[in-house]
């Protein structure tokens, strides 16, 4: 995490301020103006091809899962761009249909209370203006995000692979927020609300919370910007929190409330709602399986993927040809990525490009000479503790966590 100096940055002031003026206005329910373009999505059971939206402020072409609340996947393409998701094509999840469509960051306020000596609200400018600027890279994934691979199929948004994102992160350590409004001995656990609300008004507010300890360890952040852009409203404008290395359930939008408790937080969103079985990393059972132990879902594991290549593609056959992906190694950094172009019999190592920092996207480059025919090309990272991808999918009946080794069949001809 490197830090910036203090004053404002006026450029990034006047983002914030045309973000706020700019809302969402109808455009969450226009369904009348969604595009006729159709992308192709073969997960198994279906569905064959989703439908590509540009309907949405501050959003590109992106694959619609759902119009309220809103659900929008990342095209796989993008991510051989660069190792940074573009803001515009980053993918957005929601939980409750009622989201505020306009956002003034001028009093849009935070409030830090609970366990504290003193409480606190802040809007984001307070927030540049009392405390120290950090910046950090980070991937943010849903926990669902592959969902709609699992086999049984399970209940929720059926995200292919697009339901995560890699950003630099600007704003504020949580801990220097903290420790402004004072811990009071005793404290156990940090609860984070955002602004969406449901419909019905017996439902859940949406909140979540992390030990205190990991709260005030100086990465957790409440940030205003990524990727050099103020954060759309769509990805929680005017701020969020940011949990480096840990799924984005925690990462609350258009952040509201922060409350210092003294017990353990009960509340429906977590337990039993993001819970996975209790033999992390695998977050694994089988199916109808009795009497499993369940925790809420915490830290990430490490992933790769194949970029510049898909399935089906026509390569040339006997001359060196270029495979690149990106690779991300969960809650650490990226240790290895190795390639196989045999289905996994065996593997040869890869160039790992530019290193961001531990909990960002990293990019992996080779070059391979293929027979001709069918090949099965499969990337498998190794994280820094030595964690690497399984070879066998995991399942759940949340749909979270997996990170099997994926596959991509090409044709060299």
């Amino acid at each position: 995490m490197t830090s910036k100096k203090p004053e404002i940055d006026i450029v990034l002031r006047r983002q914030l301020l045309q973000a706020g003026a700019l809302g969402l206005g109808s455009a969450l329910l226009a369904r009348g103006a969604l595009a006729a373009d159709m992308i192709k999505l073969p997960l198994p059971g279906g569905p064959d091809e989703r439908r590509l939206t540009n309907a949405f402020p501050q959003k590109g072409s992106m694959i619609l899962q759902r119009t309220r609340p809103p659900l929008l996947e990342t095209p796989f393409s993008v991510y051989d761009k660069g190792v940074f998701t573009p803001v515009n094509e980053f993918y957005v999840r929601w939980h409750w249909a009622d989201i505020p469509t306009h956002m003034d960051p001028r009093t849009h306020t935070v409030t830090i209370g609970g366990h504290v000596n003193k409480e606190l609200k802040l809007t984001v400018f307070d927030l540049m203006r009392k405390f120290k600027r950090v910046e950090l890279a980070a991937v943010n994934q849903c926990s669902g995000n592959s969902r709609g691979f699992f086999q049984p199929r399970v209940a929720g948004g059926e995200w292919s692979n697009g339901a995560m994102g890699n950003a630099r992160w600007v704003g504020v350590r949580l801990k220097d927020v903290l420790d402004e409004a004072g811990v009071k001995p005793g404290a156990v656990q940090v609860q984070f609300e955002g602004s969406e609300r449901p419909v019905i008004p017996t439902a859940p507010n949406l909140k979540k919370s992390l030990n205190v300890d990991h709260a005030r360890d100086g990465e957790v952040m409440i940030a205003w910007a990524m990727n050099g852009q103020s954060l759309p409203l769509l990805n929680g404008f005017p701020f969020r929190l940011v949990v480096p290395g840990w799924y984005a359930t925690y990462w609350t939008k258009m952040l509201q409330h922060v409350t210092v408790l003294d017990h353990e937080d009960t509340n429906f969103w977590m337990h039993p709602a993001y819970t996975i079985p209790d033999n992390w990393p695998q977050a694994n059972m089988t199916p109808g399986e009795k009497d499993v132990k369940f925790v809420p879902i915490n830290k990430m594991v490490p992933r790769s993927f194949v970029t510049n290549l898909t399935t089906g593609a026509k390569v040339p056959a006997g001359r060196p040809e270029l495979v690149r992906g990106i690779a991300f190694g969960g809650d650490t950094g990226v240790k290895m990525v190795e390639l196989s172009i045999d289905g996994g019999k065996s593997w040869m190592p890869t160039q790992l490009g530019r290193d961001y920092g531990k909990y960002s996207f990293r990019q992996w480059t080779t070059h391979v000479k293929l027979d001709r025919g069918a090949q099965t090309l499969m990337a498998r990272c190794t994280n820094s503790d030595g964690l690497q991808q399984p070879m066998t999918p995991n399942w759940n009946p949340g749909g979270f966590m997996r990170n099997v080794v994926e596959s991509t069949t090409v044709m060299a001809v």
